[in-house]
C-alpha cells in the first residue's frame, strides 16, 4: 500500500494546476493543515476574508444569504477543489457562507505571505494569480447567466433591432492618444490606478487609444469579437443583455471601471451588449496589449494585474447582490401572488 504523501495530494488541488514540482513546493511551504467536521461552518458570509482554503477530501456548500431571509446554495464543491481564493488577491468581506457537508481535511492559504510572494513578482504566486483570476472570470460569467434567468423590475422593451451579424460599432470612430480635456492628469485620482505612479500608468497604458464616445452609442455587441476593452476615464458605460425580447441591464459602469475585459481574459465573443449611457472618454486596450500587460513581471504589470483583480472582485459583489435582490423580490412576488389565492381574490 502506497503511503500518503501530502506534498502530491497538494498537486492534485485546483491551485496548482499550472505550476511544476518547483513552484509548487514553493507554494507548499505557505499552505497549513486544517480539518473540519461535518457541519461546521468553516467562513461566515460578511467576516472579513483571511485567505484560501484547499479542499484534499470532503464536500462543502457554498451559501448566500438573502434579503428576505434564508439562503441559497450557490455551489457544492469537493476534492481537489479551492474556496476563498479571492482573499488572496485582495482583503476583503466574505461575500458567501461555507458549511462542511461531510469531514473536511485540507490546507488554509494566508492572505499576507501569499501576497509577499505576488508584491516580490515570485513567478509562481503570479501563475497562482491567473489561475484564481480564471477561476473568478468564470464564476462570474455563471452569476450573469444565472442573472439572465431571473426577470427584473427594470426590464423594458430592446431599444431598436440588432443586426443578425455582429459588427464592430466603433469602427468607424478616430482613435487618438489625446482628448478634449487633459485626461491623463486625471488617471491617478481614479480607483483603478490607487497605488500607482504616474510612470507606472503610463507603462501600462503606452499603447492605449482614446475614444470620446456620444451617448447611446455602443461600444460593442453581443456575439461580437472581444478585439479589445476599454477603462471608462469620464462618463457611463451600461452593459445589458437581450431576454425574451426585453432588455436586462447587468451592470452600470463609472470612471475607473473596466468593460469587456473579461471576454478577453476568456478568448471568447463578447456575451452581453455594452453602450455609453452619456458622452464617456475611454481608454482602449488592443486584446493582445491588455494580455502581455497580464501576463506580465514587471513591477507596473503586476500593479495593473492588482488592479484588474479589483475589477474583478468588484464585479463578482455587485452581480451577486443584483441576483439576491433579484430572487428575493421572485420569492415575495410569489408569497404574494400565493396569498391572493387564499383568500380568492
Amino acid at each position: 500500500m502506497t503511503a500518503f504523501n501530502p506534498f502530491d495530494a497538494f498537486r492534485a488541488t485546483a491551485i496548482c494546476r499550472d505550476l511544476d514540482e518547483a513552484a509548487a513546493a514553493q507554494i507548499f511551504a505557505l499552505a497549513e493543515p486544517v480539518s473540519f467536521l461535518a457541519g461546521s461552518r468553516l467562513v461566515r458570509q460578511g467576516e472579513t476574508s483571511r485567505g484560501a482554503y484547499l479542499i484534499r477530501s470532503g464536500t462543502i456548500e457554498v451559501r448566500v444569504s438573502l434579503p428576505g431571509g434564508g439562503d441559497k446554495t450557490v455551489a457544492t464543491l469537493g476534492d481537489g477543489s479551492m474556496f476563498g481564493e479571492m482573499a488572496l488577491l485582495e482583503h476583503g468581506l466574505c461575500s458567501a457562507s461555507v458549511v462542511a457537508v461531510s469531514n473536511v481535511d485540507g490546507w488554509f492559504i494566508e492572505h499576507e505571505p501569499f501576497r509577499a510572494l505576488t508584491a516580490g513578482r515570485n513567478a509562481a504566486a503570479l501563475a497562482i494569480q491567473r489561475t484564481i483570476t480564471q477561476g473568478l472570470v468564470e464564476r462570474l460569467g455563471a452569476l450573469n447567466a444565472e442573472l439572465r434567468k431571473h426577470p427584473a423590475p427594470e426590464d423594458r422593451p430592446v431599444a431598436k433591432a440588432k443586426s443578425t451579424v455582429a459588427t464592430d460599432p466603433l469602427a468607424g470612430l478616430p482613435r487618438t492618444r489625446h482628448a478634449a480635456f487633459a485626461y491623463r492628469s486625471f488617471l491617478p485620482i481614479l480607483p483603478f490606478f490607487s497605488g500607482f505612479s504616474v510612470d507606472e500608468i503610463d507603462a501600462v497604458t503606452a499603447n492605449a487609444r482614446v475614444l470620446d464616445i456620444p451617448r447611446g452609442h455602443d461600444v460593442f455587441q453581443s456575439a461580437q469579437a472581444a478585439s479589445a476593452c476599454y477603462l471608462v476615464v469620464r462618463g457611463a458605460v451600461e452593459a445589458c443583455a437581450e431576454v425574451d425580447g426585453r432588455e436586462r441591464r447587468m451592470a452600470l459602469l463609472g470612471p475607473g471601471s473596466l468593460v469587456g475585459y473579461l471576454s478577453v481574459l476568456r478568448g471568447m465573443p463578447h456575451s452581453a451588449d455594452a453602450r455609453a449611457r452619456e458622452q464617456s472618454l475611454l481608454l482602449e486596450f488592443a486584446a493582445d496589449d491588455f494580455m502581455a500587460i497580464y501576463n506580465g513581471l514587471s513591477g507596473a504589470e503586476v500593479k495593473m494585474q492588482h488592479a484588474i483583480h479589483r475589477n474583478l472582485l468588484q464585479s463578482l459583489a455587485r452581480s451577486n447582490s443584483h441576483l439576491s435582490r433579484l430572487v428575493s423580490q421572485a420569492r415575495l412576488s410569489e408569497s404574494l401572488k400565493n396569498r391572493l389565492l387564499g383568500v380568492g381574490i
